[in-house]
């Protein structure tokens, strides 16, 4: 186990590095001349003046060779300074962390619906395999992972906020306004989690304990609490820092549909204005971030799972 944790945690100060790298490099190899693009997000000027072209350049400090470019734009990151954006003036790393609190929020209360819902479901359908419920499970992961986020989105409107009028229809205010972009997004995640429980459900129900645990008396329904569960459930671990990690920047139709601040909007919003500070900055926030969930998550699995602790999965 201490051998993997060292493993995790070597690599993690390189792949960081890795990011912030390509995080800085990203104005110069999107194509073009990275002064022109910023002088073009702030005056949308095609033809910009070659004087003004080479002032900002000097004044950027982008005359330099990129080495030393690259040192001084770590070291002000490392100090939380990622510039300034070129849409609203104010630091890229006040904007980022409105946002990313958004996302954060957003994903966690989707994940929570799919879990809450997944696993039980998933559960039920693995002690019954071939029944009903294992049959109209089927059919809903095979819908809801087909099914894209933007037609779900405009059907969940139509529904809740047009017809019904129990739920806003675009915002982030109460808890009312998170409530439908929550549901949608959870959708696609509970049907991967439905079917990853059920398959992991069904091996674990074939393991010797299980056997032994029937034959002591124990119920179906005690079995499953007491000793399926927490190996069944195990695989949610991963799954859940995946889709976490995946959430945070990827929730962009979610998010422009339903008009949420968070992180996935906000890169749209700079893709289109051409914020290449908002875009370095949300780059490297989101893939830092994912990489250290993804590291908690299988330190997390580590602690959760015997058979890795005491090194027999190797």
């Amino acid at each position: 186990m201490r051998r993997r944790l060292l493993q995790r945690f070597l690599i993690l100060g390189p792949m960081l590095l890795g990011v912030s790298l390509i995080a800085f490099l990203l104005p110069f190899v999107s194509g073009g001349d990275p002064v022109r693009t910023i002088l073009m997000s702030r005056v949308h000027d095609l033809a910009a003046d070659p004087t003004a072209v080479e002032a900002m350049r000097v004044h950027l400090g982008l005359d330099r060779p990129l080495p030393v470019q690259y040192g001084a734009w770590l070291w002000r990151a490392l100090h939380g300074d990622l510039g300034y954006s070129f849409t609203s003036g104010r630091p890229v790393a006040f904007e980022i962390g409105g946002a990313l609190g958004v996302s954060v929020t957003l994903a966690l209360t989707a994940l929570g619906i799919a879990a809450a819902i997944a696993i039980p479901l998933g559960t039920l359908a693995a002690t019954r395999p071939g029944g009903k419920v294992d049959s109209a499970t089927t059919l809903m992961i095979q819908t809801f992972v087909a099914t894209p986020e933007y037609w779900l989105a405009p059907i969940g409107i139509l529904v809740f906020a047009v017809y019904l009028r129990w739920l806003p229809s675009a915002g982030w205010t109460d808890w009312t306004s998170r409530v439908l972009p929550a549901m949608v997004l959870s959708l696609r995640p509970m049907a991967y989690f439905t079917q990853v429980t059920r398959a992991a459900m069904m091996d674990v129900l074939q393991a010797p304990y299980i056997t032994a645990a029937r034959s002591r008396g124990l119920s179906m329904r005690q079995t499953v609490v007491r000793h399926g569960l927490r190996n069944g459930s195990l695989p949610i671990v991963t799954f859940f820092a995946l889709w976490l990690a995946g959430l945070l920047g990827g929730s962009v139709v979610i998010e422009v549909i339903f008009a949420v601040p968070g992180m996935g909007r906000l890169l749209y919003n700079a893709v289109i204005d051409r914020d290449i500070p908002m875009l370095q900055g949300g780059f490297v926030c989101i893939v830092a971030l994912s990489i250290l969930i993804n590291t908690a998550a299988d330190i997390l699995y580590v602690a959760l799972n015997p058979a890795v602790r005491s090194g027999h999965a190797y």
